[in-house]
Order: structure tokens, then C-alpha cells, then sequence
């Protein structure tokens, strides 16, 4: 049996994101984050995006362009403090920010691709957190009902690939990206290194390329994007 090849240009595969889109980006600060990927959908110009990730990034990078550009109505994340832009988005209504706890955050991206409709935990009870939220008993013990979270597509970076779609990452460049790879319909990975079949070992595979749906090479990466070829 042979198996597709999803190889595909920056261009082209982030063109298939129509307005409105929930997007997943990976990362954790710089390390994950598809910086290509982003600076792409900036150019395109997607409007009205919900987007959930780890963090804003910082002042003049990553998913703080898009947010800069007015392409983002909604933002899940865990902390914008290091975006003095998000910041002021926020606070004039430009965007909404849904916070979430960092661990949680993970748990309901995993909840989302392992098909479960929410996850229950005491963090977050009686706090902000968990205005509006459903709080249900169980075992004599009030617990706080967060959703799973699900995207229309998934942006991440991994390390190397090979045609199909198998996945390796760098380190902690893993971060989130595992797990929003399993939480959308779409996945878009860009990767620093495309081989054939057979060139990754399949104990390391990280990311199995049934998950993925189109994978482009970074031909050349530059500071502009945030990355530095190791």
C-alpha cells in the first residue's frame, strides 16, 4: 500500500484557512511556535480568527502580528504578559481573551483529541476562572466543568518529517504541538527537515502522520521569522 504524500508549499496550505477559523498554534514562547506558518496567514489576511495557544508571544512576533494586523476576534491562552499590544487589546475590546490555567489548557486541548466533551477539576473554584462555568458534585467534592477545546485547523512546527506526515520535534519544541496535532480536523505542520519514507524511526515519531494533513519544508528560515537554523 502506498501512502499519500502531503507535501505542500507555506502558500498553499495556508490558504485552505477560510475567515473565521478557530486556529490551535503550537508553542511555548519561541521554541514550537510556526513562526512561517504565521507570518503567512498575516500576508493572507484572514480575518475574524479565534485563536488558542499557550501564550501571546512577545511584542512584534509570532501570533502578535496577526493580533497587530486586527485579524483576531478571540484569543485562548494562559498569559499575555510579556505582549504589551495584546495587553492593550484587550483592555480597548479589540479582542477578547479567554484565560486559562496552564495545565488545564493542555488537558482540554487532550480532552478535545481524545473525542471526550470535558474534563472536571477543583482548580479554579472560586476564582474568576470559573465565572459562568458549570460546577457539578462528585464524591462529595464540587468540581468545575471546563469544555474541551477542538480547532477547524492546527498550526505546528516539528523538527523533522517525512512525506506522509510523521512527526519528530526539537527538545521542548514538542510542547503543545502533540497534542493540538490530535484536537483539529486540519493540521498544517511546517518542519525543518523533510526526508523520505523510512528515514525517521518509527520509535521516534512523536506525532504519527495519520494526524497530519499537509506538510511543508522551511526552505529557508530566517531571524525575521523568529527562527535560527541550528
Amino acid at each position: 500500500m502506498s501512502l499519500p504524500d502531503k507535501t505542500t508549499t507555506i502558500e498553499a496550505a495556508v490558504a485552505r484557512i477560510p475567515d473565521g477559523a478557530t486556529i490551535m498554534i503550537g508553542g511555548f514562547g519561541v521554541p514550537g511556535t510556526p513562526f512561517t506558518l504565521i507570518r503567512e496567514l498575516v500576508r493572507q489576511g484572514q480575518k475574524d480568527l479565534t485563536l488558542i495557544k499557550n501564550d501571546a508571544n512577545e511584542t512584534g512576533m509570532g501570533i502578535d502580528l496577526l493580533i497587530a494586523n486586527g485579524q483576531v476576534k478571540t484569543l485562548i491562552s494562559t498569559h499575555i504578559g510579556l505582549n504589551a499590544n495584546a495587553i492593550s487589546a484587550l483592555n480597548s475590546g479589540r479582542i477578547r481573551v479567554e484565560f486559562c490555567a496552564q495545565g488545564i489548557l493542555a488537558e482540554r486541548i487532550r480532552a478535545g483529541g481524545a473525542g471526550l466533551s470535558a474534563i472536571v477539576t477543583d482548580i479554579g473554584l472560586g476564582t474568576e476562572l470559573a465565572e459562568g462555568k458549570q460546577v457539578v458534585e462528585m464524591n462529595g467534592k464540587r468540581l468545575l466543568v471546563e469544555s474541551a477545546l477542538r480547532a477547524d485547523v492546527a498550526l505546528i512546527h516539528a523538527d523533522r518529517a517525512d512525506p506522509f506526515g510523521n512527526l519528530t520535534y526539537a527538545a521542548t519544541a514538542r510542547n503543545f504541538n502533540p497534542l493540538m496535532a490530535m484536537a483539529a480536523p486540519m493540521v498544517i505542520a511546517e518542519v525543518e527537515s523533510l526526508g523520505p519514507l523510512g528515514s525517521l524511526s518509527p520509535e521516534a515519531v512523536e506525532t504519527p502522520g495519520a494526524f497530519v494533513d499537509h506538510v511543508a519544508e522551511l526552505v529557508e528560515l530566517t531571524e525575521e521569522y523568529g527562527i535560527v537554523r541550528r
